[in-house]
Protein backbone atom coordinates (compact mmCIF):
# COMPACT_ATOMS: atom_id res chain seq x y z
CA UNK A 1 0.00 0.00 0.00
CA UNK A 2 1.67 3.32 -0.86
CA UNK A 3 1.61 5.95 1.47
CA UNK A 4 0.94 8.14 -1.68
CA UNK A 5 -2.59 6.80 -2.34
CA UNK A 6 -4.76 8.94 -2.60
CA UNK A 7 -7.91 8.38 -0.14
CA UNK A 8 -11.24 10.46 -0.62
CA UNK A 9 -12.90 9.31 2.57
CA UNK A 10 -11.20 7.96 5.90
CA UNK A 11 -13.42 5.48 7.47
CA UNK A 12 -12.67 3.98 10.65
CA UNK A 13 -14.25 0.77 12.39
CA UNK A 14 -14.52 0.84 15.96
CA UNK A 15 -15.92 -1.37 18.49
CA UNK A 16 -15.63 -3.78 21.80
CA UNK A 17 -13.19 -6.83 20.61
CA UNK A 18 -14.74 -9.68 18.43
CA UNK A 19 -17.69 -7.88 17.39
CA UNK A 20 -16.32 -8.51 14.37
CA UNK A 21 -15.33 -5.60 12.32
CA UNK A 22 -12.53 -7.41 10.62
CA UNK A 23 -14.93 -9.78 9.12
CA UNK A 24 -17.31 -6.97 7.93
CA UNK A 25 -14.07 -5.62 6.21
CA UNK A 26 -13.44 -8.78 4.81
CA UNK A 27 -16.94 -9.38 3.48
CA UNK A 28 -17.29 -6.42 1.54
CA UNK A 29 -13.47 -5.37 0.26
CA UNK A 30 -13.18 -9.38 -0.52
CA UNK A 31 -17.08 -10.97 -0.66
CA UNK A 32 -15.56 -13.67 1.72
CA UNK A 33 -16.29 -15.00 4.96
CA UNK A 34 -13.24 -17.04 6.75
CA UNK A 35 -13.82 -19.25 9.16
CA UNK A 36 -11.91 -19.03 12.24
CA UNK A 37 -10.47 -18.57 15.35
CA UNK A 38 -8.43 -15.23 14.46
CA UNK A 39 -6.17 -13.60 15.83
CA UNK A 40 -7.38 -10.52 17.60
CA UNK A 41 -6.00 -7.28 15.30
CA UNK A 42 -3.50 -5.55 17.03
CA UNK A 43 -3.45 -1.67 16.75
CA UNK A 44 -5.09 -1.74 12.77
CA UNK A 45 -4.86 -2.59 9.88
CA UNK A 46 -5.76 -0.34 6.58
CA UNK A 47 -6.92 -1.24 2.98
CA UNK A 48 -8.71 0.87 0.57
CA UNK A 49 -11.66 0.03 -1.99
CA UNK A 50 -12.46 1.84 -5.10
CA UNK A 51 -16.34 2.60 -6.38
CA UNK A 52 -18.32 4.37 -8.80
CA UNK A 53 -21.02 6.09 -7.20
CA UNK A 54 -23.19 8.33 -9.44
CA UNK A 55 -20.64 8.49 -11.96
CA UNK A 56 -17.73 9.59 -9.48
CA UNK A 57 -14.85 7.49 -8.84
CA UNK A 58 -13.95 7.79 -5.35
CA UNK A 59 -11.63 5.52 -2.89
CA UNK A 60 -12.69 4.46 0.91
CA UNK A 61 -9.52 4.00 3.07
CA UNK A 62 -10.75 1.79 5.93
CA UNK A 63 -9.04 1.11 9.35
CA UNK A 64 -10.17 -1.24 11.42
CA UNK A 65 -9.14 -0.89 14.98
CA UNK A 66 -8.51 -3.05 17.54
CA UNK A 67 -11.33 -3.64 19.88
CA UNK A 68 -9.52 -4.46 23.25
CA UNK A 69 -9.85 -1.56 25.76
CA UNK A 70 -5.63 -2.17 26.11
CA UNK A 71 -5.67 -0.23 22.52
CA UNK A 72 -7.83 2.39 22.97
CA UNK A 73 -5.17 4.94 23.05
CA UNK A 74 -4.02 3.37 19.73
CA UNK A 75 -7.35 3.76 18.25
CA UNK A 76 -7.68 7.49 18.98
CA UNK A 77 -4.49 7.61 16.52
CA UNK A 78 -6.66 5.78 13.80
CA UNK A 79 -9.81 7.50 14.09
CA UNK A 80 -8.06 10.84 14.02
CA UNK A 81 -9.51 13.42 11.02
CA UNK A 82 -11.84 10.17 10.01
CA UNK A 83 -14.71 11.78 8.53
CA UNK A 84 -17.07 8.03 8.75
CA UNK A 85 -17.05 5.89 11.73
CA UNK A 86 -18.49 2.22 11.78
CA UNK A 87 -19.42 2.36 15.59
CA UNK A 88 -20.09 -1.77 15.87
CA UNK A 89 -21.74 -4.38 18.32
CA UNK A 90 -22.83 -8.04 18.69
CA UNK A 91 -26.08 -8.19 18.57
CA UNK A 92 -26.45 -11.07 20.97
CA UNK A 93 -23.88 -9.45 23.56
CA UNK A 94 -25.60 -6.92 25.36
CA UNK A 95 -22.08 -5.32 26.81
CA UNK A 96 -20.95 -4.35 23.22
CA UNK A 97 -23.16 -1.99 23.12
CA UNK A 98 -21.66 -0.14 26.18
CA UNK A 99 -18.85 0.10 23.81
CA UNK A 100 -21.12 1.98 21.51
CA UNK A 101 -21.41 4.45 23.71
CA UNK A 102 -18.10 4.98 24.70
CA UNK A 103 -16.77 5.09 20.75
CA UNK A 104 -19.48 7.72 20.79
CA UNK A 105 -18.84 10.01 23.10
CA UNK A 106 -14.82 9.91 21.81
CA UNK A 107 -15.92 10.83 18.55
CA UNK A 108 -18.35 13.40 19.57
CA UNK A 109 -15.89 14.95 21.82
CA UNK A 110 -13.02 15.13 19.23
CA UNK A 111 -14.24 14.53 15.74
CA UNK A 112 -17.54 16.32 16.21
CA UNK A 113 -17.39 16.61 12.32
CA UNK A 114 -17.31 12.72 11.81
CA UNK A 115 -20.35 11.27 10.66
CA UNK A 116 -21.50 7.95 12.53
CA UNK A 117 -22.73 4.47 11.66
CA UNK A 118 -23.93 2.49 13.86
CA UNK A 119 -23.67 -1.66 12.81
CA UNK A 120 -25.49 -4.51 14.80
CA UNK A 121 -23.41 -7.75 13.52
CA UNK A 122 -23.76 -11.68 13.36
CA UNK A 123 -27.17 -10.77 12.74
CA UNK A 124 -27.36 -14.76 11.28
CA UNK A 125 -27.08 -16.00 15.25
CA UNK A 126 -30.80 -15.15 15.75
CA UNK A 127 -32.28 -16.42 12.01
CA UNK A 128 -33.24 -19.69 13.89
CA UNK A 129 -33.57 -18.90 17.49
CA UNK A 130 -34.84 -15.33 18.53
CA UNK A 131 -33.62 -15.73 21.97
CA UNK A 132 -30.33 -14.84 21.52
CA UNK A 133 -30.95 -11.30 20.70
CA UNK A 134 -29.72 -9.20 23.94
CA UNK A 135 -29.52 -5.58 21.90
CA UNK A 136 -33.38 -4.74 21.37
CA UNK A 137 -33.63 -3.01 17.69
CA UNK A 138 -36.12 -0.62 18.63
CA UNK A 139 -33.90 0.37 21.39
CA UNK A 140 -31.00 0.47 18.85
CA UNK A 141 -33.15 2.61 16.54
CA UNK A 142 -33.72 5.08 19.22
CA UNK A 143 -30.46 5.71 20.72
CA UNK A 144 -29.10 6.27 16.62
CA UNK A 145 -32.09 8.93 15.98
CA UNK A 146 -31.01 10.73 19.76
CA UNK A 147 -26.97 10.82 18.06
CA UNK A 148 -28.15 11.37 14.49
CA UNK A 149 -26.54 8.22 13.17
CA UNK A 150 -27.19 5.31 10.45
CA UNK A 151 -28.29 2.04 11.99
CA UNK A 152 -27.98 -1.47 10.41
CA UNK A 153 -27.93 -4.63 11.47
CA UNK A 154 -25.74 -7.04 9.38
CA UNK A 155 -24.37 -10.82 8.64
CA UNK A 156 -20.42 -11.45 7.47
CA UNK A 157 -21.07 -14.99 7.31
CA UNK A 158 -24.23 -14.03 4.68
CA UNK A 159 -23.70 -11.17 3.31
CA UNK A 160 -26.59 -9.52 5.17
CA UNK A 161 -26.64 -5.58 4.32
CA UNK A 162 -22.50 -5.30 4.36
CA UNK A 163 -22.26 -3.87 0.84
CA UNK A 164 -25.24 -1.52 1.42
CA UNK A 165 -23.70 0.02 4.64
CA UNK A 166 -20.27 0.82 2.70
CA UNK A 167 -22.47 2.22 -0.22
CA UNK A 168 -24.22 4.53 2.56
CA UNK A 169 -21.03 5.59 3.56
CA UNK A 170 -19.66 6.56 -0.21
CA UNK A 171 -23.04 7.86 -1.23
CA UNK A 172 -22.90 10.42 2.03
CA UNK A 173 -19.24 11.32 0.99
CA UNK A 174 -20.90 12.18 -2.34
CA UNK A 175 -23.48 14.19 -1.21
CA UNK A 176 -22.46 16.17 1.86
CA UNK A 177 -19.56 18.66 1.34
CA UNK A 178 -18.57 18.15 5.09
CA UNK A 179 -16.48 14.83 4.04
CA UNK A 180 -12.87 15.74 2.86
CA UNK A 181 -10.40 14.45 0.93
CA UNK A 182 -8.20 12.15 2.94
CA UNK A 183 -4.59 10.65 2.32
CA UNK A 184 -3.95 8.08 4.74
CA UNK A 185 -0.54 6.88 5.99
CA UNK A 186 0.87 3.26 4.87
CA UNK A 187 -1.10 0.02 6.29
CA UNK A 188 -1.79 -3.00 5.77
CA UNK A 189 -2.95 -4.26 2.27
CA UNK A 190 -5.62 -7.22 2.44
CA UNK A 191 -5.65 -7.91 -1.15
CA UNK A 192 -2.06 -9.06 -0.18
CA UNK A 193 -2.73 -13.04 1.41
CA UNK A 194 0.51 -12.57 3.51
CA UNK A 195 -1.01 -9.79 5.83
CA UNK A 196 -4.11 -11.61 6.50
CA UNK A 197 -2.80 -13.47 9.99
CA UNK A 198 -2.62 -9.72 11.19
CA UNK A 199 -5.22 -8.86 10.25
CA UNK A 200 -8.22 -11.21 11.53
CA UNK A 201 -10.41 -11.01 14.59
CA UNK A 202 -13.51 -12.48 14.83
CA UNK A 203 -15.94 -14.79 13.35
CA UNK A 204 -18.79 -12.82 11.85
Amino acid sequence: MSGQMRVDAKVVMLGKESVGKTSLVERYVHHRFLQGPYQNTIGAAFVAKSMNVGGRNLTLGIWDTAGSERYEAMSRIYYRGAKAAIVCYDITDSSSFERVKFWVKELQSHEEHCRIYICGTKSDLIENDRSMRQVDFHDMQDYAEDIKAHLCETSSKTGQSVDELFQKVAEDYVNYSDFQVQTDPKGVDLNDRRDLTSYTCCHH
